[in-house]
């Protein structure tokens, strides 16, 4: 977390997160923690993979941002591919490639590697989505920034309290 007096947006709008399961009823959480029923990947299910990720500025979550949304989650399971969009919270915002790097990692480390991903600016919502969405989706770029210790241990701080699955349920 930054010093407030050098943050970017120092007084960023949070939402209250909903409860969860207005978003998924208690029968699909069961089967999903129902390890005999073979289940695919939905946009739902991703979403809980990257809720609770840390943004890198603030003491909140990219949910709690409304950086990150279940509605902005395409899963199609034909072509094994996933498109996850976030949403900066401002538009000049200098970490939304830090932001995209853990979305990327954290996916990368938690799904199935038939899947191909895509992380990308919500259109509109950045004046440099496109080069921060081609930086991003660039396996050659992702690689060398993640061999940097130093901006991975960045992004291992913000994954930190991450998988935190269906903690509501207990």
């Amino acid at each position: 977390m930054s010093d407030p007096n050098t943050l970017e947006n120092p007084n960023p709008l949070v939402q209250s997160v909903p409860n969860p399961n207005t978003l998924i009823s208690k029968a699909r959480i069961q089967q999903e923690l129902d390890e005999d029923v073979d289940d695919e990947f939905d946009a739902l299910e991703v979403f809980e993979l990257i809720r609770h990720i840390n943004d890198p500025e603030h003491p909140l979550t990219l949910e709690q941002l409304n950086v990150v949304s279940h509605k902005l989650i395409e899963v199609d399971l034909l072509n094994s591919t996933i498109t996850v969009l976030y949403t900066p919270t401002i538009p000049h915002c200098s970490q939304a490639i830090l932001i995209g790097l853990m979305l990327r990692v954290k996916l990368y480390r938690s799904l199935p590697e038939r899947f191909k991903v895509d992380i990308m600016i919500e259109p509109g919502k950045h004046a440099s989505e496109h080069a921060i969405n081609k930086q991003l989706n660039d396996k050659e770029r992702v690689a060398a920034a993640l061999e940097n210790k130093q901006l991975l241990n960045i992004v291992n701080q913000g994954l930190r309290n991450s998988d935190r699955d269906f903690e509501y349920l207990f």
